[in-house]
């Protein structure tokens, strides 16, 4: 799939799940007023926040994909980091912050209208339009997972596209979320006490944060520089290393610069008789390879360097320990192939 298409399908799914989400979050705030229940403004809360977030996701999308200039030779691939992370601190304190707040306040005064006919058909109308949604952004997860040859859990798990990550968590909490309101509403139906609607709106809010928190650590992660997976990093090696001219990769360093662009720069110990020119063109050659293997690679550097005594045989090196686990097996990085 083409650069560009992939971004338009994000477009597309961050716009569906907006549309949705407003939708939603003003059917949800009306029922929440007409029934007293915590637990739907709460979903009215959750679904305001989550409309907030597809807004900054597309200014995300956006800005991110604003072309280099010479302020900003790499690209501006990093601030769609920026605006994710902004979307899910939103998600934290309004979303979740909300829901905690209002539960404890219904457990504490226990008022309720007692209608509760009107949540219950807004809930289910909101379960239907979330679902659509979900499906969608679980079609775009599904394809990029088959074109990295990966499975749908590990490629969200290790993708630079957080947007579609954020749209996955947040129509899955929307559903479960959804789940609890109805189960909070009905029991305080059947049973008459209140304690269950405000339970069910702070089970709403730490559901959000942990939303909240997963996301926020991905994208402090890639705003601090992360490396692409480490199956992607042996593939890049072993591309690199099948050079003619090349005798052995001695570092190998790559960089997450946004979504759809990776960097790769290496120390490379050419052959002791490599010229110039065959230099010029194993430079070259690792460039178009690479490019056509991962066509998110966008920027390849080659560092010519000294063999190292007795190093010959060796695997490149990275910039962890050789005794310690790689950070990307743990933390993710780049595509999941």
């Amino acid at each position: 799939m083409a650069e560009a298409q992939i971004k338009n399908e994000s477009v597309g799914t961050v716009v569906v799940a907006g549309a949705a989400n407003l939708a939603i979050a003003i059917a949800k705030l009306v029922a929440g007023l007409i029934s007293g229940s915590a637990a739907m403004l709460s979903e009215a809360a959750h679904s305001v926040a989550d409309t907030t977030t597809e807004v900054l996701l597309y200014l995300a999308l956006r800005r991110g994909a604003r072309p280099a200039d010479t302020r900003h030779p790499f690209g501006y691939g990093k601030e769609s980091y920026v605006w994710a992370f902004l979307a899910a601190l939103f998600t934290f304190v309004v979303g979740a912050g909300f829901a905690i707040t209002h539960g404890v306040t219904t457990i504490l005064v226990h008022e309720h209208t007692g209608n509760y006919l009107t949540s219950y058909i807004v809930l289910a109308i909101s379960f239907a339009i979330e679902s659509v949604s979900l499906a969608r952004a679980i079609r775009q997860v599904r394809r990029e997972s088959r074109r990295w040859r990966a499975t749908p859990r590990r490629y969200l798990r290790l993708t630079a596209d957080t947007t579609v990550k954020a749209v996955f968590l947040e129509d899955t909490a929307a559903l479960i979320g959804l789940l609890l309101a109805a189960a909070g509403l009905t029991l305080s139906q059947l049973t008459g006490d209140e304690l269950y609607d405000g339970v069910a709106s702070i089970l709403i809010g730490m559901l959000l944060l942990v939303v909240a928190g997963i996301l926020a650590r991905s994208n402090i992660s890639l705003l601090v520089g992360r490396a692409v997976s480490e199956r992607v990093h042996r593939q890049i090696e072993q591309e690199l290393a099948g050079l003619p001219a090349v005798d052995r990769i001695d570092t190998l360093m790559t960089m997450l610069l946004g979504p759809t662009d990776i960097l790769v720069a290496a120390k490379v110990d050419f052959h002791d008789d490599a010229t110039g020119a065959d230099i010029e063109a194993a430079a070259d050659e690792a460039e178009r390879r690479l490019a056509d293997r991962f066509p998110e690679v966008a920027y390849v550097f080659l560092d010519p360097t000294r063999s190292l005594h007795g190093s010959h045989g060796r695997p490149a090196r990275t910039t962890q320990d050789e005794n310690q686990r790689p950070v990307d097996e743990e933390a993710g990085g780049g595509g999941p192939a």
